[in-house]
């Protein structure tokens, strides 16, 4: 433990004198260009299937509803443990620990996907709570300090997919909310995992029309953006003191789209030969009878970090999910099944963990969210 004194919108409207880019072969339309803000929006709120034919768009439309008829139970309800975030307020919880605390020492709550909320069941991860990266101001609020932001390279710029869907979010909207955030909360920190989301593959995206690379267009937001100023890359360094990172937010891993890390950004001890050792994120959950065995993964890395020296930055994803597992029934549960989420409550609450590292979550609920800020002490 730590310690310390104590413890949708709609999108923006778009200037009918803004261009669009043109029609690309095999996408169902075109995103935006760029604004001289750079601010991208798809048409639909559903975002837009990029690099897939018209065919194979509607197959797997076909295929998702089937699934979601005829594999998933229902959505889970509001609950202690999910989907209950708004319930939490935890504005400045970092502000009463120690300057000289490690943030590998302590206990973050952070969302996975943290702004995938649209293309259906399968891909959305997180309560939505309005687009253009609202969603994310609310999980600050509520005490969520770890982001997880896929992006897309567009104009040499970053839109934030999941997948084929444009998530109605661009990169400055991230920097934007969290920079607001920080500004009114200068004691906290936010720590960002960065992962470029397409491989031009099917059933992903393609990057358009940009000659620069994740690590280059980084650098043009930290140095250009309004809101670059927040931006900390340790570039390969020690993981920051919480004196260090207040006020700013932390990169902690750059990678590329088939998860290799850009060595030399983010933190240290965050490499592609210790990615297995430090990092849970055994992602693939094939029904819903395999959630306990996820459960069984998160549990036993949770071990790892409490035994661990303290100075390591362990972080572990509560998150899985497949076509017969969708991430909502996996995180929350379904009928006859029960969730992640409800499996790491309870294990946090019986059991006085000296830290737990940072948690990346779907749909985490109030109570998990607050449990897991009270093991900083």
């Amino acid at each position: 433990m730590i310690a310390g004194p104590g413890s949708g919108t709609s999108r923006r409207a778009w200037s009918r004198t803004r261009s669009r880019s043109p029609g690309r072969s095999g996408s169902t339309g075109s995103e935006p260009v760029a604004s001289s803000r750079h601010s991208v929006r798809s048409r639909g709120r559903g975002g837009i299937l990029c690099g897939m034919s018209g065919k194979a768009v509607r197959a797997a439309a076909v295929l998702a509803l089937a699934l979601s008829v005829a594999m998933v139970p229902g959505t889970a309800a509001a609950a202690p443990h999910c989907q209950s975030i708004t319930e939490a307020s935890n504005p400045d919880w970092m502000a009463g620990l120690p300057d000289d605390a490690s943030l590998a020492q302590l206990s973050i709550p952070g969302t996975h996907q943290t702004l995938s909320l649209h293309g259906g069941e399968l891909t959305q991860t997180q309560e939505n709570h309005g687009d253009s990266a609202e969603t994310l101001a609310v999980q600050l609020q509520s005490g969520i300090r770890a982001i997880d932001i896929r992006v897309r390279r567009y104009d040499d710029r970053f839109t934030l997919h999941h997948g084929p869907f444009y998530q109605n979010a661009n990169f400055s909207d991230v920097l934007q909310k969290a920079g607001d955030f920080l500004a009114a909360h200068p004691g906290e920190t936010v720590l960002l995992r960065l992962k470029a989301e397409c491989t031009g593959e099917t059933g992903s995206c393609t990057d358009e029309n940009s000659q620069l690379d994740e690590t280059q267009i980084f650098d043009w937001y930290r140095d250009n953006d309004p809101n670059g100023k927040y931006l900390l890359d340790p570039a390969g360094g020690a993981v920051p003191t919480l004196g260090e990172a207040r006020g700013k937010i932390v990169l902690a891993v750059l990678q590329g789209a088939r998860g290799g890390l850009h060595e030399g950004r983010g933190v240290g001890q965050l490499t592609n030969d210790t990615w297995g050792e430090r990092v849970q994120d055994a992602y693939t959950v094939p029904t819903l009878f395999d959630i306990d065995d996820k459960w069984a993964k998160v549990r036993d890395h949770l071990d790892k970090t409490v035994s661990a020296d303290p100075g390591d930055l362990f972080l572990n994803f509560t998150s899985g999910s497949s076509p017969a597992a969708f991430p909502n029934a996996v995180a929350c549960g379904a009928a006859g099944f029960r969730g992640v989420n409800d499996y790491a409550l309870e294990h946090l609450t019986t059991n006085d963990l000296p830290r737990t590292g940072v948690i990346m979550m779907d749909f985490p609920g109030a109570d998990l969210v607050n449990t897991i800020i009270a093991a900083n002490g």
